[in-house]
């Protein structure tokens, strides 16, 4: 994976922001939901686990386990 994926901390619902590029592509709630978001952005063969692990992912205010559900 070669884009940077950016992943902000956790609203209020528990979502948290995604910017693909630069461009927002949404609010995950997991890891699957990044992975989908990705794959709509052109990425293609993300796993939801590799998000923990990608360098080109930056998370912000919390790592990957860092959801509010």
């Amino acid at each position: 994976m070669t884009v940077q994926v950016v992943i902000y901390p956790p609203a209020e619902d528990g979502g948290r922001r995604v910017r693909v590029g630069a461009r927002f592509v949404g609010m995950a709630y997991s890891l699957l939901d990044v992975a989908e978001f990705l794959e709509e952005a052109g990425v293609e063969g993300v796993e939801p686990e590799d998000m923990a692990t990608a360098d080109s992912v930056e998370w912000r205010g919390g790592g990957p386990k860092g959801w509010k559900h």
